[in-house]
């Protein structure tokens, strides 16, 4: 059995939880420790079953407790200076590559992990879809995909221009179309879950990116809620835990 759980998703914060009845590991700790704990003792997950810390990149959202997790806890944090891309390396039962992403941070990478015949791929912080970021979305059956912003609202919103074109620029967030027109062209029936991450609090809503998504792949022909299940992950609202 794997279990994943969404803690939080946006530009206040991110962190995931990915585990099995024995262990499990969080992607990200960009949300302080006590929230961590509350959220996993509400989900009745014990926080001593985490194993290590998977870290993206390097930006406040996705690294604010890192330095707790990893000092006061003694929790095992990723090193992307040590770990190879594209090398896969063994986290108890984990089998995890972590994959090249363009981003605007110091170094920035996107999971790929199996784990029996569950392979599970999270892609957050996109700048645009590269062929190793669409060969490993598209290995998955569970997938954590962005849409940060809709075009429109982001176009015609407050932001300064130089923040418009560094959301929209090749190293800054994937659009909720971005996202729709990958997923609608890249649809195979080996894909069960697709989550939709990190999404912008003053250029997206959840229901926006989620109608974008269902609608283009309807238009592919693709049923949301028979052939995929899909989501759209709240900024500071945990997910349900899904149970594959």
């Amino acid at each position: 059995k794997l279990s994943f759980l969404s803690l939080a998703s946006g530009s206040s914060g991110n962190c995931y939880y990915l585990g099995t009845p024995e262990f499990g590991v969080l992607i990200d700790a960009g949300i302080g420790i006590r929230t961590i704990k509350k959220v996993l003792k509400d989900k009745a997950i014990d926080f001593s079953n985490i194993v290590a810390v998977l870290i993206t990149h390097d930006h406040a959202d996705h690294i604010k407790t890192v330095g707790c997790l990893g000092e006061k806890h003694c929790i095992p944090v990723s090193s992307r200076k040590v770990i190879e891309k594209e090398v896969p390396f063994m986290i108890r039962d984990f089998r995890i590559t972590a994959f090249e992403v363009p981003h605007d941070s110091t170094d920035n990478v996107g999971y790929y992990i199996e784990y029996g015949d569950h392979k599970f791929t999270l892609a957050t912080d996109v700048g645009h879809i590269t062929e190793t970021v669409s060969k490993y979305m598209g290995m998955a059956n569970h997938l954590i995909i962005e849409a940060n912003y809709d075009e429109e609202m982001l176009q015609f919103g407050t932001y300064p221009a130089f923040l418009k074109e560094r959301v929209a620029s090749p190293t800054g967030h994937l659009s909720n179309r971005e996202a729709a027109e990958f997923l609608a062209t890249h649809y195979d029936p080996k894909l069960k879950d697709i989550w939709l991450c990190h999404l912008s609090r003053d250029n997206n809503h959840p229901e926006l990116a989620y109608k974008t998504v269902d609608f283009r792949l309807f238009q592919e022909g693709v049923r949301v809620g028979k052939d995929v299940s899909l989501h759209a992950l709240k900024r500071t609202t945990p997910s349900d835990i899904v149970e594959f």
